[in-house]
């Protein structure tokens, strides 16, 4: 029997997420595909992961998509996602992406999302620090069919979501120094630190909230989406607890992580998966 050919991979962003990643091929937890070439802002960087993952270290994206991959990773920044999804996509491979927090324009998803159906391929949003993402759009359908047969609502042009959707983070002050939200006061006193909505928060922390943009997309949207950020003197990582709410049903997802380290295991999962028999 033919085996079967594995699936080529590249990632762009070659720091420590994207080490993680590495290491994690070279043990063998992705058997059905191979590391084709990395990219990375730091070409030092690039040649370093390539030494260990035994790829090619690119200097460009248009050297790194010459490889022919069947799927990129991104693992670089919401400016790397805004850069190249489109020429990802249009090249032919399809597009993993950790910096969720690109997709709060709204504008570029929509362009992204035309890209992808015209290329007939697909951008896979890791579920990074947070998870659940099945069971959360699992109730907003149950919210939006619920919208579509309330014959109360025919005709009224409300605007409301379909699903109640919320979002507490709690996590180290040390995490918003240099943000406006930082006070002195949060070293020794736990304190509300924002609240408002995922639009509202990308305001204040436009590169800070990846985990708040992918709960969004999930249920009710960056406009409807209540966020709220705790500051935690001496806590390490982040604890994000995101409750999604119909009539009748109710889903509460909570993930706390020490590191960020389970953003680049989240997409070794997400790769599993994709290549698994049976899917989760």
């Amino acid at each position: 029997m033919e085996t079967e050919k594995k699936k080529r991979l590249a990632l762009v962003g070659c720091g420590k997420l994207g080490r993680l990643f590495a290491e994690a091929y070279c043990m063998g937890l992705l058997p059905d595909y191979e590391l084709a070439g990395a990219l990375s802002r730091r070409p030092e960087r690039a040649r370093e992961l390539a030494g260990i993952a035994g790829c090619k270290a690119c200097k460009t994206l248009d050297e790194l998509l010459d490889l022919k991959p069947d799927y990129v990773v991104e693992m670089a920044s919401v400016a790397a996602v805004k850069e190249m999804a489109e020429t990802v996509l249009s090249r032919g491979a399809d597009l993993i992406v950790l910096s969720i927090g690109a997709f709060a324009d709204g504008a570029f998803y929509r362009q992204v999302r035309e890209t992808a159906a015209r290329s007939h391929t697909r951008v896979h949003i890791a579920s990074g620090a947070v998870g659940g993402f099945d069971v959360l759009r699992t109730v907003t359908l149950m919210g939006e069919v619920g919208r579509r047969l309330d014959k109360s609502l025919e005709g009224s042009g409300t605007e409301e979501a379909p699903v109640r959707a919320s979002m507490e983070t709690r996590k180290t002050p040390c995490s918003l120094k240099g943000s406006p939200l930082y006070r002195e006061a949060m070293e020794t006193e736990e304190m509300e630190a924002f609240r408002g909505s995922t639009k509202d928060a990308i305001a204040m922390l436009p590169t800070h909230v990846n985990v708040s943009v992918a709960a969004s997309l999930a249920t009710s949207g960056t406009d409807h989406l209540k966020y709220r950020i705790v500051s935690v003197p001496d806590m390490t990582g982040d604890d994000h607890r995101i409750t999604a709410e119909i009539d009748g049903v109710k889903a509460v997802v909570d993930v706390y992580s020490a590191s960020g380290d389970i953003a680049a295991w989240s997409v070794v999962a997400l790769l599993q998966n994709l290549a698994s028999p049976i899917v989760f």
